[in-house]
């Protein structure tokens, strides 16, 4: 799966027709149930240290595309299922789905980015809830916490995740890239220089084919048509 995972991502790369990426399971009732807990019982430290890093590199991967990725939550999304999820931009689940992070239910830690990027979304406090209890918790209350951005009924978490990515395909393709680079870059540092990326990134959007498109199309009262130029 993370082959294939590296290779679907390496594909979306290079296409510069991809505006936005949803990450789905063909699975019913569930997106990923993390680690095979008896093919990890056969690996060595040194082999789990290798997969746990491919794993986070992988998830790293998907985070650092420059268009918007939506993770489609339907049944379970456990340990590193989970962590792949949080990876993404925008989160929609089915009510089904069933999340937790158990990895200290076996004397271990998330290894592939939860002990980072929940914290980030949910906060401290409550992420070291989740992580130290290890329990797991029902859609509803991921949409509380803010785990998840919308939570519909069970099996149309993929045809929300669609309508969601064409609202975002109508808006300018380099407008969204600039503005999911701001937001990324300017988190992880103070004000200052926060607002010294989101300078650099609107300097990105101010000279565009798109940017002029948007007004002329305000004036004409229609819809504009972007080209991503």
């Amino acid at each position: 799966m993370l082959q294939g995972l590296r290779s679907a991502i390496e594909e979306v790369e290079t296409d510069a027709t991809a505006k936005v990426v949803l990450v789905a399971s063909s699975v019913p009732k569930v997106f990923c149930a993390g680690a095979d807990l008896k093919e990890r019982r056969l690996m060595g430290p040194a082999e789990i240290r290798d997969f746990v890093n491919s794993l986070r590199s992988t998830f790293s991967s998907i985070e650092a595309l420059s268009i918007p990725t939506i993770a489609v939550v339907e049944g379970a999304a456990f340990g590193g299922g989970l962590e792949l999820a949080l990876s993404c931009d925008l989160r929609i689940c089915g009510k089904d789905a069933k999340f937790s992070l158990p990895e200290t239910s076996l004397a271990i830690i998330p290894g592939a980015g939860g002990t980072q990027r929940l914290p980030r979304i949910v906060g401290r406090s409550r992420a070291k809830e989740l992580i130290f209890t290890g329990r797991r918790f029902d859609a509803a209350e991921a949409v509380s916490m803010g785990v998840v951005n919308y939570c519909v009924p069970a099996g149309e978490a993929y045809q929300k995740a669609l309508e969601l990515a064409r609202e975002i395909n109508q808006k300018g393709p380099l407008a969204i890239k600039m503005a999911k680079k701001a937001i990324n870059g300017g988190a992880e540092v103070d004000m200052t220089s926060a607002l010294a990326v989101e300078e650099e990134c609107y300097e990105q959007v101010l000279h565009t084919q798109d940017r002029l498109e948007g007004l002329a199309a305000f004036a004409e009262k229609r819809k504009p048509v972007y080209t991503g130029k």
